[in-house]
Parts: structure tokens; C-alpha cells; sequence
């Protein structure tokens, strides 16, 4: 079967876009021929810095004819509708429809639409230029005299060649006939700019890639990676020195080489007093080298640069530029150091935090200075749940942000909070408080680790609920697939850090604390004295009352003529709680998804009717439901609640919604499956509760399996619907209270199966 081979050759292609650039194209194609009717057996899609190369094999010759049953209307319908059947069918007459009988509905036309399927190549001559034009690139260009016009073709860089063959193995490829903006498909490609450019002349994919990799081009990433990693070993093995391995920078050097070479430079060991982490950074990001360690696992003072060429001199001039920059670099990074070493030597008190209050963080949130003072507070009072020291951790919110002041961290920013955690170390600081100027940072995407040290998690939390809580009080929050403050990764960032941590964090009366502090404070000062705010912040971390209880101490505390405005601001923080923690809810969700859970059972659990902002308790309650569920009490449980539900449902549209809320009445249970249902539902819900209660939720599901029996042998026994009205009532009355018990656990109404 006939083989395609496509090839886009430009002047460039960035690394960052090269992987979703050959995605998109066998997307592209794939798609449009499937869509055409055209199956084929397999695709790969390449790319290297300067092409984008497609073959798709197993594709047929000729598109299969295909052959559609219209259904028209009824014999003997207006003329309208014949008309309208007849030009949508494509038919000249009802001379070319057939009639059919249906018993039921008559005599009808039916037209028989027959079309004969076209060359593939044809189809690709029409396929490959559109795909072309309509290149998803997140930057393009136009180029040369064409570029006048808005109708030229964009592409990523200047768009050189097009190469497109098609044809069976055992046959001469044809040329797909089509051009773009003036440039013609053919069978020249072209190989190393430098060690090989003149063009090559290609038929299928085995002679493309043959001749490319005799042209020095390397067509397959993976390989190129491959290669790389294999030549960086053995080159460090010969010195006795390892690879610091970084798959993200192995994948960009990859796309930046069609032929890599791989060499080895060194810069002096005076450099070597920097630390690892700065010269590792500095190295990377200005020169995309890799650094290596020797046997007591220190950074070694060589690095190994990935080269595009075969340099005549084995590379020693190559060698010598990076060297020549790396030691300017590494010169910038060590007078860095030794200047923030000297201020945070002599900078005992942190004077320089006043700094901060000239540095904006939000117009609307104030400064850094502001960010770290609620900072402050948050973790003060989050303290009681993670079980941190106190002490420690104020000191660690007093420094955790100070290393943005430092000149590695202005030069380097990707080294944030780890310097701060090297600078409090260099001063002798608690390594708890150290530890948390880097881990309160973290988790920074799905894939890095939480903090275990209770101050670095309470540092952690605070600092990732006052960016949540500071951008929803004003309204900043994420749309669609827009999310400039990075709100969802702080939120899922709290999750982890809690759920891995076991820690018992009730969201909602810290979320209301935070929202409401700032607050506070203008309140305080606006209708009171300032220490009115401590009583409001006691009353606001006060969850014991209810938020009607706590609107009122609010008045009390700052007196009649506060009413207004404390009716405004508390409804406001209200709605804004509430709609922050939904959020928590939508990222656990997508976390708890992630991790193989059912989306059934996360929504079951999160729609009981409770608060559920312990997102520790979701998660475990979720786990637990989800083992019950697999067993046959569980299962058999639920099937009698959807059985339950179902006749509640049809019930109530009769009598009214919650017509049956009322407790059953043991008077009217005349069957023994009745009266063993109503003693086997007080029970379970009473230690399910008690359960429920200490969070013991293995206990609460085994208070639901033994339901199980008494759901059973009460369908089996009884009919729902009697006659009687009363013992009808009761009844259903009962499946209410079945409902009512397993809702303490989890909506499973919500529940599929």
C-alpha cells in the first residue's frame, strides 16, 4: 500500500515549538484524511531545528466510493417538499429515487446517493496545502515580497521547501501537486547547513532518512537525545565525573542540533565557592550546558556543551567561547554572592525589610511589606492546626521573601527561595526556618515535592492562601484558560500540602479570617479604637459560631452605627468564602481525577449537603466510600437506594416535594421487614454519625453495609404503593429515612451504577 512522505523545511524552527509543531502536524493531516473516509495502518510525525517531516503509511490508493439511503417524503407530498428533497439529494427527477413501503407510515421516496471515490493523491494535493495555511503556530511571520499582502502565507520562519511523495513500495513515488504562495511541492530536501547543504533528491521515507543522516541531520528527536545522553556519560566516565542529569534542558539542546556533538570545557576551581545551585543555574540558562559532579557528589569544575557541528580543530575553539563566557558569568555570580553574604552578616535585624514597603505587590493589595503582614497573621493562626512552633515560624515569614532583594536572585530568579534558604544558613538561623525560605514555595507544579517540616507547611499554606484569598477579594480570579496570578496552582498547592501532611484545616473560617482581616483593620479604625480589630480577629477565628452570632459581635464590638457597613462587608466576605471554597473544591476534583478517582464518588461526597471544607476529611471520606463500594454490601446497598430513589422521585411529583420527610411511625409498620428496616435505620444512623463525628469513616461505612440486609428483605416483602394511604406514607416515609441515613456519608444519588 502506497506510503506518504511530508517534509516542511524553514529557515528555523524553535526548540520550545518543535515537539507541538509535529503533534499538530499528524493531527492535521491524520485527521483530515480519516475524515475523508481514508483509513491508513500508522503515522510518526519528526522534527528537527530547521523541518517538520510526516509519513503516514498504509495509506490506500483510492478513496473508498460510498453509497447513502436517503429517506424523502411521503408519496403524494406538495411540490415544496419534493423540490427541496430532490435538490438535497441531487437528483434531476423522482424518475431517479426509489419508492419504499413502510406498513405504518405509507409509500416514500428514497433517494440512492452513489459517490465514486477519488485518487488519494488528489485528496493530498488538497489536504497538504490546506494543513499548510492553517498551522496552529503560536508565532508566525510573513517574509519577501509576499509579505505585503495579509492573504501570504505565515509560517514560524521563512518557509524554504516543500517536500511531498507519495506511492507504494514497489512503484516510482509520485509528487503530490499542489504549491503555497508560489512554492512547489517536489522531492528535494536539503541536509546540514554547514557540514552537508547541497539538496537531496528523495523518493519514500527509508531512502529520506538514509540520505538525511549521510547529510548529518538526525532526524529522529528521541535519538537525538539518546545520542547526547550516551556521548555526556562517556565523556564524564573518562574524567571519573558524573552528569547532573536535567531531562528539561536534554530536550531543548535537542531541538537546537541536527548533528550533536558533544564537548567538554572547564572554568577554575576558585568558582567552585559559589554555590552548586548558581553555577549550575548560570551555566544553564546563558549557555544551555550541563554540569557534572565528581565522586563525593560536589559539582565538578567542568561543563559539556552540545555542539551542531564537527569543527575541523575537534572543537577546541567551540570549547573556548563557552569557557570564555561561563568564566564572565560565573565572575558576575561569585562577586554576587560575596555581596549578599556581607549584608545578611551584617543586616542582623533585617532592617531591610523596610525595603519592601517601596515594592508594590498588587495596586490593590498593597506592598511586599503589606503581603508579608497578613502572611503573618495567616500562619499565627493556622500554627494550632499543623502543631509548628510559633517563634520559628515568625521568624521564617519575617525572611522568607528577603533573598528577592539579593543580587543572585535579581541576576538568577529561578533560584528564589533556595538562596534565602543558603543566606539564613550562612548566619547560623534555626534549619527549620532556613528550610521554609525555599520549601514555602512548594509544591510549585503537580510533579515537585510538599514540605514534611511543619514550619516550612505552615509558611507554606499562609503564603498560598493570602494570594488566593487577596486576588478573590478583588475579583481577580481565573477565566477559562486564563489565570495570570497562577490561582489554580496555589490552590492546588493547599490541597497537597494538607491531604499529604494529614493536616485538619477547616478552610472556610480561615478563608473568612483572611478575606475579612484587611477589613477589620479600616473597621477597627473607622468606628473604634485599634485593638477593636483583636477582638475581631478573635471573633472571626471564633468557628464555633455561626455567622449570623458573628455579625452581631461585630456590631457589638464596634458599636450601632457599624450596622450598615457590617452588613455589607459580611455579606460580602460571606459570598466570597463560599465561592472560594467551590474553587477548592473544582481543584480537588481535577487533583483527586488525576490520581485514577472516581468523579462520581468526589461529587457524591462534596454534594452531602455539608459544608466539606476539610479537604483532608473529603479526600478520606472519598477513599473509604470508594473500598465500601467494592464490596457486595456496598454494592447491593447502592442498589437499593437508586431502587429507593427512584420510587421517592415518582412519589413525590404526585405528592410534593418532601412529602415524606417526616420520621416513620413504628404504629404503622405492620410487616417484620418494615419494622427490622426502621430499627436497622436508627441504628446505622446513629453510629454512622457518632462515626462520622471522629472521622472514623471505615466505621461509617460499616454502620451502611448493615442496611443491607434490611433494604433487601424490605423490597423483597413489601409493596411500597398499598392502598392504604397511611401504611403508603410510612412507607415511603421510610425510604426517606434511607436516604437521609446514607446522605450523612455521601450523596448517592450521585452515584453511577
Amino acid at each position: 500500500m502506497p506510503d506518504l512522505l511530508f517534509e516542511l523545511f524553514s529557515e528555523e524552527i524553535p526548540a520550545r515549538m518543535q515537539k507541538q509543531a509535529s503533534e499538530d502536524l499528524k493531527r492535521l493531516v491524520t485527521n483530515a484524511l480519516v475524515e475523508a473516509g481514508v483509513t491508513y495502518e500508522g503515522a510518526q510525525a519528526y522534527a528537527t531545528p530547521r523541518r517538520l517531516a510526516l509519513h503516514v503509511v498504509g495509506l490506500p490508493a483510492r478513496q473508498p466510493d460510498t453509497r447513502e439511503e436517503r429517506k424523502g417524503p411521503r408519496v403524494g407530498s406538495p411540490e415544496g417538499a419534493i423540490q427541496g428533497f430532490l435538490k438535497s439529494a441531487g437528483l434531476a427527477s423522482l424518475a431517479e429515487a426509489k419508492i419504499e413501503t413502510d406498513p405504518k407510515k405509507g409509500e416514500f421516496y428514497v433517494a440512492v446517493i452513489e459517490k465514486p471515490g477519488r485518487p488519494t493523491l488528489d485528496l493530498l494535493a488538497e489536504i497538504l496545502p490546506a494543513t499548510i495555511r492553517a498551522f496552529p503556530w503560536p508565532k508566525s511571520m510573513r517574509w519577501g515580497a509576499a509579505s505585503t499582502s495579509s492573504a501570504s502565507l505565515r509560517w514560524v520562519r521563512p518557509l524554504r521547501a516543500i517536500l511531498a511523495t507519495f506511492g507504494a513500495e514497489t512503484e516510482e513515488p509520485e509528487i503530490v501537486p499542489f504549491e503555497v504562495d508560489g512554492l512547489a511541492a517536489g522531492n528535494i530536501t536539503y541536509g546540514h547547513r554547514f557540514l552537508a547543504p547541497a539538496e537531496i533528491r528523495v523518493k519514500r521515507f527509508e531512502d529520506y532518512a538514509a540520505k538525511l543522516e549521510a547529510a548529518k541531520v538526525v532526524l529522529d528527536p528521541a535519538r537525538r537525545k539518546e545520542i547526547i545522553r550516551q556521548d555526556a556519560r562517556n565523556l564524564a566516565f573518562a574524567q571519573g565525573l558524573e552528569v547532573v542529569e536535567d531531562e528539561g534542558l536534554l530536550e531543548e539542546v535537542a531541538g537546537l542540533v541536527e548533528w550533536p556533538v558533544v564537548l567538554m570545557g572547564r572554568f577554575e576551581d576558585a568558582f567552585l565557592d559559589v554555590p552548586g545551585e548558581v553555577i549550575r543555574a548560570t551555566i544553564r540558562a546563558n549557555q544551555k550546558c550541563f554540569v557534572l559532579r565528581g565522586p563525593d557528589g560536589r559539582l565538578a569544575n567542568r561543563f559539556l556543551l552540545v555542539s551542531n557541528i564537527e569543527a575541523r580543530d575537534g572543537g577546541a575553539t567551540i570549547i573556548a567561547g563557552n569557557e570564555r563566557v561561563i568564566r564572565a558569568r560565573l565572575s558576575d555570580a561569585k562577586f554576587f554572592w560575596e555581596t549578599d553574604k556581607k549584608v545578611w552578616r551584617e543586616d542582623r535585624e533585617f532592617a531591610r525589610l523596610e525595603r519592601f514597603r517601596n515594592v508594590t505587590f498588587h495596586e490593590k493589595l498593597g506592598s511586599q511589606c503589606d503581603r508579608i503582614e497578613r502572611i503573618r497573621a495567616l500562619a499565627k493562626e493556622l500554627c494550632a492546626v499543623t502543631g509548628a512552633d510559633p517563634k520559628k515560624v515568625n521568624d521564617a515569614v519575617t525572611i522568607c521573601k528577603l533573598d528577592l532583594q539579593t543580587e543572585v536572585v535579581g541576576e538568577f530568579p529561578e533560584v528564589q527561595g533556595l538562596m534565602g534558604r543558603i543566606y539564613a544558613g550562612q548566619i547560623g538561623l534555626d534549619p527549620s526556618v532556613a528550610a521554609a525560605c525555599e520549601e514555602h514555595y512548594k509544591p510549585v507544579g503537580p510533579g515537585d515535592s510538599v514540605p514534611k517540616d511543619p514550619v516550612s507547611v505552615t509558611v507554606a499554606l499562609a503564603d498560598k492562601l493570602d494570594t488566593l484569598v487577596g486576588f478573590w477579594a478583588i475579583d481577580e480570579k481565573p477565566t477559562g484558560s486564563k489565570d495570570p496570578y497562577a490561582l489554580r496552582r496555589a490552590a492546588l498547592g493547599v490541597i497537597r500540602l494538607v491531604v499529604e501532611n494529614e493536616v485538619g484545616l477547616p478552610i472556610l473560617p480561615i478563608v473568612t479570617f483572611a478575606i475579612f482581616q484587611p477589613l477589620a483593620i479600616n473597621l477597627s479604625k473607622e468606628f473604634g479604637t485599634i485593638n477593636a480589630f483583636e477582638h475581631l480577629s478573635a471573633a472571626l477565628r471564633d468557628s464555633a459560631i455561626d455567622a449570623k452570632a458573628r455579625h452581631e459581635l461585630y456590631v457589638q464590638i464596634l458599636g450601632p452605627s457599624s450596622q450598615k457597613v457590617v452588613d455589607e462587608i459580611s455579606s460580602a466576605t460571606d459570598q466570597k468564602s463560599a465561592d472560594l471554597l467551590s474553587f477548592f473544591h473544582d481543584r480537588l476534583k481535577v487533583m483527586l481525577r488525576d490520581q485514577g478517582a472516581r468523579h462520581d464518588l468526589v461529587d457524591a461526597v462534596l454534594g452531602n449537603g455539608e459544608a466539606n471544607d476539610d479537604l483532608l476529611l473529603v479526600v478520606q471520606r472519598v477513599n473509604a466510600l470508594g473500598r465500601f463500594l467494592e464490596t457486595e454490601d456496598g454494592k447491593s446497598l447502592l442498589a437499593g437506594f437508586k431502587r429507593a430513589a427512584n420510587i421517592l422521585r415518582a412519589e413525590e411529583k404526585k405528592d410534593g416535594e418532601g412529602a415524606f420527610e417526616a420520621a416513620a411511625e413504628p404504629a404503622f409498620c405492620r410487616e417484620p421487614s418494615e419494622k427490622a428496616l426502621l430499627e436497622a435505620l436508627s441504628k446505622a444512623g446513629e453510629a454512622a454519625g457518632i462515626a462520622l463525628g471522629k472521622a472514623d469513616f471505615e466505621a461509617a461505612m460499616r454502620a451502611m453495609a448493615a442496611l443491607r440486609g434490611p433494604v433487601d428483605a424490605f423490597f423483597e416483602a413489601v409493596l411500597v404503593n398499598a392502598e392504604d394511604p397511611a401504611i403508603r406514607r410510612n412507607r415511603l416515609a421510610l425510604l426517606a429515612t434511607l436516604r437521609r441515613v446514607t446522605r450523612q456519608v455521601a450523596d448517592f444519588s450521585r452515584i453511577a451504577g
